[in-house]
């Protein structure tokens, strides 16, 4: 528990030091009631167990004088005042639910050698324990008899007001006069609103009273604080480690993405254009002399310009496609299923519209290449697209995710080999901080589950 936590839940175990209207309904407050049971608890357990701890812890050091008897009991006592701490822990924990976490373990339980005397004769969180015994003891007695005492006053000022034992203005005493009523009664809620907030303040300086003697020592935080140091760097290099895998990738998909692009461009709509130049050269010449040839040939242009408009318009789908961002993320799947020669059924939530266009653009290219390789390679009879935004970490913006899921019944056995369209899908993910996982096994069909951050 960070020093913020144990902060944040002593302000829950006394909620009248910690606000204004805390402090207005200390009186009626189940805070005020779970500390003074802490107390009396605390009062009867202290005076018993606490008693038997201490004692036997101060009776074992005055006696290690006395050719060294009292070595062997501290060797029972100090363990016996570990065990009592870790008891008086748990009746914390369910008395006011504060966690008081544990010290580090004791070397050893009861000691059988001379090494294991020695560490527990050196064992402070035990010797803290044994004072905490006593001081808690008197701590719980005293408030415990203080909140008492205040709340026994509030029903003793009541009483003697009713029986007219307060003589205020021309009342005499013996006659329960109004203003003696009213001046009563304000005293006893003024008595017991203070022993409800005596009550708050008591649990919480126990609780700081058991952090303190009970908790971890210094020596445990800075220890636990550099472990937890070592861990962070540890990820962080890590994190770096990926981060510059992931780049790789991501340069190494665009370079062949811009390949790719250049290819089709060379390859198709350049192709077309030119013979659309010659097409329409020949138009112009057979014009004057062949009308019926030069009509034909246009004709041949007029198709050549609609594959070339087919073809760039497949071109920039594969760079981003326009319907991703005239309709969103649902439409868009929706259109590559339509275009799926195997059956595709598409299941969309509405959040997945709080997604990123960064994101949703993953979620689509996935689909995309999945659809692709199981139309070529997966010999299914159905596929199955699933996409909604999933919640971690609490559910704030940062931690939402965009999943997506596609399933088929095919073959299985699908692999991102190195240069592949599942392996670039799995580099682009990965540099947007995402989660890529391929479950095909040999003729159980397939399962593709990506996860991007939805503010990607």
């Amino acid at each position: 528990m960070t020093s913020t936590d144990a902060a944040e839940r002593g302000v829950d175990a006394a909620p009248a030091l910690g606000s204004r209207a805390g402090l207005l309904r200390a009186p009626v407050d189940a805070a005020t009631g779970r500390a003074v049971a802490l107390l009396a608890v605390g009062t009867v357990w202290l005076a018993s167990a606490g008693v038997v701890v201490w004692v036997l812890v101060l009776v074992s050091a005055i006696l290690v004088p006395a050719l060294g008897v009292g070595l062997l009991a501290l060797g029972v006592a100090l363990p016996a005042a570990r065990w009592f701490a870790a008891l008086e822990r748990e009746r914390l924990a369910a008395q006011t639910g504060v966690v008081v976490p544990g010290p580090a373990p004791a070397a050893t339980g009861l000691p059988r050698s001379w090494a294991g005397f020695r560490a527990a004769l050196r064992d402070g969180r035990a010797w803290a324990a044994a004072g905490y015994a006593f001081v808690g003891m008197l701590v719980s007695t005293a408030c415990f008899a203080a909140v008492v005492a205040l709340v026994g006053g509030a029903v003793a000022l009541v009483v003697v007001a009713a029986r007219g034992g307060i003589a205020v203005g021309g009342d005499a005493p013996g006659a329960a006069g109004p203003l003696a009523l009213v001046v009563g009664v304000v005293g006893a809620v003024l008595l017991f609103w203070l022993a409800a907030v005596l009550a708050q303040a008591s649990a919480l300086l126990v609780l700081a009273l058991a952090r303190v003697c009970l908790g971890p020592s210094a020596a445990d935080l800075a220890r636990a604080r550099a472990r937890d140091a070592e861990h962070a760097a540890s990820a962080a290099a890590e994190r770096a480690a990926v981060l510059t895998e992931t780049r790789s990738q991501a340069v190494a998909a665009a370079d062949a993405e811009r390949r790719r692009i250049e290819r089709d461009l060379h390859d198709g709509a350049q192709q077309r254009l030119v013979a659309l130049g010659v097409e329409l050269g020949v138009a112009r010449r057979l014009a004057d002399h062949d009308p019926a040839a030069s009509a034909a040939a246009l004709e041949h242009a007029h198709g050549e310009v609609k594959a070339t408009l087919a073809e760039l318009r497949d071109l920039v789908r594969g760079i981003h496609p326009a319907v991703l961002s005239d309709r969103g993320l649902d439409a868009a799947l929706s259109a590559l299923a339509a275009r799926s020669p195997v059956p595709v059924r598409v299941e969309a939530s509405p959040d997945v519209e709080r997604a990123g266009s960064a994101a949703q653009a993953a979620a689509y290219f996935v689909v995309a290449e999945a659809l692709t390789n199981v139309a070529k390679h997966a010999d299914a009879r159905s596929v199955r697209v699933r996409a909604d935004v999933v919640d971690h970490d609490g559910g704030g913006h940062d931690a939402a995710r965009l999943r997506v899921v596609v399933e088929d019944d095919g073959r299985g056995g699908a692999e991102p080999s190195p240069g592949s369209g599942l392996a670039g899908l799995r580099g682009r993910v990965a540099a947007l901080d995402g989660a890529f996982e391929l479950d095909s096994p040999p003729g159980a069909g397939t399962r593709l589950t990506v996860e991007v951050p939805c503010a990607s």
